[in-house]
């Protein structure tokens, strides 16, 4: 049976430390940093591990319903989706994810697009 990139890169605590990184990036950003204010950022990396995981072959699942109500009142924009991918994408790479594998990771990510850009750029 194949293993999922998940199992490949190590399983929960690797994908941990790549949203840990990933987070680092994103308070830095100019774009997003300002989403993150105010917010408990131990629980939120614990949910984007488990829904990062998810998408990966983990054991974790996250509805779309689920997504899109947290994600609605954010106000995200394609923009702001952008910066989000290209920060994950950095955050793979400095983790050592092959570039077929930050392919298929941002593919994924990309699939939920509808789900938490939820405005257009004013």
């Amino acid at each position: 049976m194949p293993q999922t990139i998940y199992e490949k890169y190590g399983g929960f605590s690797a994908i941990s430390r790549v949203v840990m990184t990933f987070y680092e990036l994103a308070l830095d950003s100019d774009q997003i940093g300002d989403y993150f204010a105010d917010v408990d950022m131990a629980r939120l990396i614990d949910h984007q591990t488990k829904f990062i995981s998810s998408l990966l072959g983990g054991p974790a699942s996250f509805s779309d319903e689920r997504l899109e109500a947290v994600h609605k009142a954010l106000g995200i924009t394609h923009e702001d989706f952008d910066e989000m991918g290209a920060l994950l994408k950095e955050a793979l790479a400095r983790h050592g994810l092959s570039e077929p594998d930050i392919r298929t990771t941002l593919h994924a990510i990309e699939s939920k697009r509808n789900i938490i850009v939820t405005r257009e750029a004013a």
